[in-house]
């Protein structure tokens, strides 16, 4: 994945020009031709966009989340008026919504490009990706497009990487071919190529790098596009109304540092992906993690327990007889000192490192200035937890004296290894750090953390889906299974078993019993 760009100052100068030249043309406008007014009037904002952790998702502590959602939250309170969110199966059932006036806006991390601005309006671009060719690790990667077999390739409907692969075949590839599958979003057909189903599929480069911390065995094949900007859509017509109020907004949440933000909460820690490394956690969740997870959900009662068993991975990969040669020692790889400090008489016992390692954790976290935003707290707690308290505040102390916001982690984090550089830490207060091996704590236990979330969800929902298929199984008793020959020798030898079934099938719904005889 190509890294992402955004620049806040051209968007926040443009926002502002644009705004400033919109508002009065469009001010005088009747509610029937000026969608604000109209939004306004309705007291609500409807959006349309499709469910995935970077735009609208259910998190794991049943907030809603997504970078799409955040912003359009706020943009709905910025017009005063409440959010309506409308989730699709994939997006051109989104473009359909916006089509039939059923949405307002398209907030579905949706690219720009020149055959959706003829009939769409896009609004201020906030990231960019590029669109990539994937495939399952083991099998043949394909070089170029050439490589790609008819019946091999298949894509969303409505994604924008049809229009580009169109685009190939005219010019490059007359013998590519693919298909549209009406059935699935993009992230289903990442699950079927990660399950062995379908050869190869497209997606942005952004969803790819957040699907392989869950699925691993995906891999980039090729980029068919550079990278592209990511935007809203509205409709296009004569009314300049939401366009003028869109670029306010963003002009406002870049002034005020809310995307930056946004951004780095969901996207600062997205590439560096390193397979063996999440194939080994990923196998250290199904192994080791059911016997700790009492511990972590028992000792954090203050923050996420996937946060906490994340840094326990990060310390120990989760074994509990740990020890480093600078003498931490055990599941939270606790000091001697600070163990004694916590009560923590035996560090190799996993209860009691983690509950020293929570107790440390959440002192680490209270110690943090209360002007740091409450969902970055964690990550100047973390840092603070691997380097001490009095380095992450020269880190704090250093982005203020470059101009950057001491407050904001996206900021602090990139001052991190300047501790180690002498031209640096000679001017700080409590001096030498290894601040880049903190910043890679906390980016790791980031990628822990997401990878953790979204597998154990995966799994749940396929849980469910099993016992969902299971369930709608009819019930067949013995008299319908039998027939009306009862005194034949299948029905002597098999009416105990299917009666057996019958009975147990009564509270499971299922015509099998749990344990055959």
């Amino acid at each position: 994945m190509k890294k992402l760009k955004v620049n806040y100052l051209l968007t926040a100068i443009v926002a502002a020009l644009l705004a400033l030249a919109l508002w009065p043309a469009v001010s005088w406008m009747s509610p029937d031709d000026n969608r604000i007014a109209a939004i306004q009037s309705r007291g609500e904002l409807r959006i349309s966009t499709v469910s995935t952790p970077l735009t609208w998702s259910r998190q794991a502590s049943g907030e809603t989340g997504g970078l799409d959602y955040e912003l359009a939250r706020r943009f709905a309170a910025w017009l005063g008026v409440k959010l309506r969110v409308t989730v699709r199966d994939n997006i051109s059932q989104v473009f359909d919504d916006l089509d039939s006036d059923r949405a307002d806006l398209l907030a579905a991390g949706l690219v720009y490009n020149h055959e959706r601005s003829q009939s769409y309006r896009p609004g201020p671009a906030f990231y960019s990706v590029s669109q990539q060719v994937v495939y399952r690790v083991g099998n043949k990667r394909p070089r170029t497009l050439e490589d790609i077999a008819p019946g091999q390739l298949a894509v969303a409907p409505g994604t924008s990487a049809i229009s580009q692969l169109e685009h190939l075949k005219a010019t490059r590839y007359p013998a590519l071919s693919w298909q549209v599958l009406s059935a699935g979003a993009s992230s289903h057909l990442l699950r079927q190529v990660a399950d062995g189903e379908l050869d190869y599929t497209i997606a942005d480069s952004v969803a790819i790098a957040i699907f392989q911390r869950i699925h691993p065995q995906i891999a980039v094949a090729m980029d068919i596009t550079d990278e592209q900007p990511v935007t809203w859509f509205s409709r296009r017509d004569n009314d300049d109304s939401l366009s003028a109020a869109l670029l306010g907004f963003f002009n406002n949440v870049n002034g005020s540092g809310v995307l930056a933000r946004l951004e780095e909460k969901y996207l600062g820690h997205v590439g560096g992906f390193d397979y063996v490394d999440t194939r080994t956690f990923l196998r250290s969740v199904d192994s080791v993690l059911p016997e700790l997870q009492p511990l972590f959900e028992k000792y954090a009662a203050h923050f996420d327990w996937h946060m906490l068993a994340a840094v326990s991975y990060q310390e120990s990969h989760w074994d509990a007889q740990a020890s480093s040669p600078t003498g931490v020692r055990g599941l939270m790889m606790l000091t001697r000192n600070t163990a004694q400090s916590l009560g923590v008489s035996d560090r190799l016992d996993a209860e009691q490192s983690i509950r020293g390692g929570a107790q440390y954790l959440q002192e680490m976290i209270s110690k943090v200035p209360e002007t740091v935003p409450e969902g970055e707290r964690i990550w100047f707690a973390l840092a603070a937890y691997n380097m001490g308290y009095a380095h992450m505040l020269d880190a704090r102390a250093l982005t203020a004296k470059q101009k950057g916001n001491p407050d904001s982690w996206a900021d602090v984090k990139n001052r991190l290894p300047l501790l180690s550089q002498k031209k640096w830490y000679s001017k700080t207060t409590y001096g030498y750090a290894r601040g880049h091996e903190a910043y890679a704590y906390v980016e790791n236990i980031r990628k822990y953390h997401q990878s953790l979330v979204g597998y154990l969800q995966e799994r749940q929902k396929k849980a469910a889906a099993s016992r969902q298929l299971a369930g709608s199984y009819p019930v067949v008793n013995a008299e319908e299974l039998l027939g009306e020959d009862r005194g034949s020798l299948f029905s002597v030898l098999f009416s105990p078993y299917v009666a057996f079934g019958k009975n147990h099938s009564a509270a499971r719904n299922t015509a099998a019993p749990a344990h055959p005889q």
